[in-house]
């Protein structure tokens, strides 16, 4: 356990904003971590954007300013903008490949560290991965309202099995819009013009915030890859190759992942492949995700979260049923592909990562009995992988 938290320790003092210098000496470190530990290793310098404040907010000034033509009897033209944004917004909120909008937006440089153990021919695949880049803070992740309506309503909160997907209010006000303008309904444009203004004003505010340390969200992750690591020593169990990814850029919805995925996907066939993502595991409660996404909800597959919680019973290790995330993690990029995937996040008696996008998401604040009961939950996919 002093290994996880000397290397969230030692990386959280990093102001790793996606595609900032922090973000490749993070970058560096961890590869010079896996290295020590035997792995075969690699830094891959991928062109992203590097946010998702600049996309979102592009997008939601077409449907602000489709919704100001809809209002002026320019139907046609407002219906339009707030449709086009409506389907880029999908596109970037759903996991998929395609994201037009990004393609024409300037970009940056983020880095992938990809790292291997075991037969690089093997029959077999994991890709076990995490992200080494920290998001900003903005007044939107005070967890204030979770937390009264925990202490007041638990009733509530017990039946949940999912928080309110607050990120489709982003994507409700360019639909609006399109609907008021293609359909002739002021009340609907008159909403949605002003939905999609308020978006633009809270991607600006959240452009200037400052960057949190991250030590939950996600070098939590991380700390298990380099653990996990360490315990392999540069070999794998029967012939499985296991690929250790420490992405970049998750923070700007997968941008990292991405192009991981670009590089990578067509020599990783799916019928031999398996993804493991590891997001936020320093919470007093490992969870095992049921499924995810920002306005539409992808279940992951049920063999491979049997996969997961069996190794999990192997280790002695509790991790959560039950619970899907209106969020997405890096694991969504797989799972749309058609892979094996599973995603092991953690939750607090709210139902909600500690310190999520906070700055008080520090190392003291990490639960790192956790972080070491991922770990054995990792290595003990990682065996029953190995013996079929």
């Amino acid at each position: 356990m002093a290994g996880l938290r000397e290397d969230i320790t030692h990386l959280a003092a990093i102001d790793r904003l996606p595609c900032s210098p922090g973000e490749r000496e993070a970058a560096e470190w961890i590869a010079a971590r896996l290295r020590e530990a035997g792995a075969r290793v690699a830094i891959e310098e991928e062109r992203v954007v590097g946010s998702y404040y600049l996309p979102l907010g592009v997008m939601a000034a077409a449907g602000a300013l489709g919704g100001l033509a809809a209002l002026r009897r320019r139907h046609i033209l407002g219906g339009a903008l707030g449709a086009l944004a409506t389907a880029g917004m999908y596109q970037d909120l759903t996991g998929g490949m395609r994201r037009a909008v990004r393609s024409r937006l300037p970009q940056r440089t983020t880095w992938n560290v990809v790292a291997e153990v075991g037969d690089p021919d093997a029959a077999a695949t994991l890709v076990v991965h995490a992200h080494h880049d920290a998001a900003r803070t903005a007044f939107i992740f005070d967890q204030a309202a979770v937390r009264l309506i925990g202490d007041h309503l638990p009733s509530l909160r017990d039946r949940l099995d999912r928080w309110p997907p607050l990120m489709g209010l982003v994507a409700a006000g360019p639909a609006l819009v399109a609907l008021g303008g293609l359909l002739g309904a002021r009340r609907a444009r008159t909403v949605g013009t002003a939905m999609s203004a308020s978006t633009v004003a809270m991607m600006a505010h959240m452009a200037r915030q400052p960057v949190v340390p991250g030590a939950n969200d996600n070098l939590t992750g991380v700390a298990v890859l380099l653990e996990v690591a360490r315990r392999l020593e540069g070999r794998a169990p029967g012939g499985l190759r296991v690929v250790l990814l420490s992405a970049g850029s998750e923070e700007s919805n997968q941008e990292g992942m991405l192009a991981y995925a670009r590089r990578h996907f067509a020599d990783l066939p799916p019928e031999r492949t398996t993804f493991l993502c590891l997001d936020t595991v320093g919470s007093p409660e490992l969870l095992l995700i049921e499924g995810e996404g920002f306005v539409k909800m992808y279940d992951y597959p049920a063999a491979t979260k049997e996969l997961v919680a069996g190794a999990a019973r192997d280790a002695g290790v509790h991790i959560r049923r039950g619970l899907k995330f209106t969020f997405a993690t890096d694991g969504l990029v797989p799972l749309r592909q058609g892979y094996p995937v599973a995603s092991i996040g953690s939750v607090n008696e709210y139902l909600v990562p500690d310190n999520y996008h906070w700055p008080s998401d520090t190392p003291e604040n990490v639960d790192y009995d956790a972080v070491a009961g991922c770990a054995q939950i990792v290595l003990g996919v990682i065996g029953r992988l190995a013996r079929g």
